[in-house]
């Protein structure tokens, strides 16, 4: 549902409850989306940096590209 900035404060308990009913309500501003209206959810925790520090391992060759690839990209193969 989209609805426009002077529609949603007339009718903000509305567009409350329709989102706590599972729908979607995007409110524009000029005629474009600006916002989404979400509910509140408790019990987010802020993102704890380092969970899997010494579970990922990255390759020695990660960042070295082969050069058919290379040669690929340039139009060369």
């Amino acid at each position: 549902m989209k609805v426009n900035m002077h529609e949603a404060k007339s009718k903000l308990s509305a567009l409350a409850e329709k989102v706590w009913e599972g729908e979607t309500v995007v409110i524009a501003k000029a005629g474009k989306p600006y916002v989404d209206l979400l509910p509140h959810r408790e019990g987010r925790r802020p993102r704890k940096p380092g969970r899997f520090k010494g579970r990922i391992r990255i390759a020695d060759d990660f960042d070295r590209t082969p050069e058919d690839v290379v040669k690929a990209f340039e139009g060369e193969g």
